[in-house]
């Protein structure tokens, strides 16, 4: 069995925010659904948002997209021109309101992803297909990435959006992406340029046929490889070329896969890690 501790350092990675470090409460009709980072804060309390006890509060969420389309027009981020849905129940198939993709960070809200494992079962052991990031993309461009990966867009499912980013990012059919199994569902908390990241990713894995290559359709993607599952294990315990919530996933694919020993003592760190996060998150969805 090879060292397997260099892999709790992407867990530590993704699970470094602390909450509320300097944010500011926001409500969305009644219920705690974020934590406003102080570059809006103030723009939001300029706004009147702001409550008796200094949190920040929208009652009506129908116009939680308005004022992310006006945070954008101000210069505070770059839209997406992608609506995701925001509820403070992550388990929730009810949306409390919308906002545009780009403004998730600044306001702190639960986004939902999805994440794929493109498996192939050759003689020679298990590969994995891997993704090869755009030098374009907005977000960590030339990273190693999944063969399908991607966020969930308001009114989809994660596994509609799964079959949707399939697709686009590698031209895989509907009939072909049904056949994928959703094998976990990991949450972190991490603060990044763009704001605070509280994501929560649905995964799935699709065992291809040998025969199978998939082929950039958006150009998302540049191009893909075709890795031994054990040089993959290799790149993420000795190196960052994944983008930086990849190698969660690949460390579950680990774990199930018995590379790294889910018995041991860093395979049960790991394993509660990936299930219930390193840091809390102390969001409420108590009334104010």
């Amino acid at each position: 069995m090879l060292p397997s501790d260099p892999f709790l350092r992407h867990l530590q990675a993704c699970n470094q925010a602390t909450l509320p470090g300097g944010r500011t409460p926001f409500f969305l009709a009644g219920r705690q659904t974020g934590w406003v980072s102080p570059e809006i804060a103030p723009e939001l309390h300029r706004r009147g948002l702001t409550t008796a006890d200094g949190a920040l509060a929208l009652d009506d969420p129908s116009h939680l997209e308005s004022l992310g389309e006006q945070l954008a027009q101000d210069g505070f981020y770059r839209s997406h021109h992608e609506l995701f849905d925001v509820s403070p129940d992550p388990d929730s198939e009810t949306a409390e309101g919308r906002i545009d993709r780009g403004a998730l960070p600044l306001f702190g809200f639960r986004a939902r992803g999805v994440h794929m494992n493109g498996l192939v079962r050759r003689s020679g052991g298990l590969h994995l297909w891997v993704g090869h990031r755009a030098k374009t993309k907005r977000l960590d461009p030339g990273k190693l990435d999944h063969l399908v990966a991607g966020g969930v867009s308001a009114g989809l499912t994660p596994f509609e959006a799964l079959k949707k980013e399939a697709a686009e990012e590698a031209s895989i059919s509907d009939e072909m992406a049904s056949q994928a199994r959703h094998v976990a569902r990991i949450s972190y908390i991490l603060a990044r340029p763009e704001g605070l990241r509280r994501d929560i990713l649905h995964c799935f894995d699709l065992e291809l046929p040998e025969s199978f290559e998939p082929l950039p359709a958006d150009g998302e993607v540049d191009h893909f490889t075709l890795m031994p599952l054990r040089e993959v294990f290799e790149c993420v315990r000795e190196t960052d070329d994944f983008k930086f919530n990849v190698n969660l996933v690949l460390i579950d694919l680990f774990l199930r896969e018995g590379l790294i020993s889910p018995e041991s003592e860093i395979g049960r760190t790991l394993r509660s890690g990936l299930d219930h996060g390193l840091v809390p998150d102390p969001c409420t969805t108590d009334g104010h």
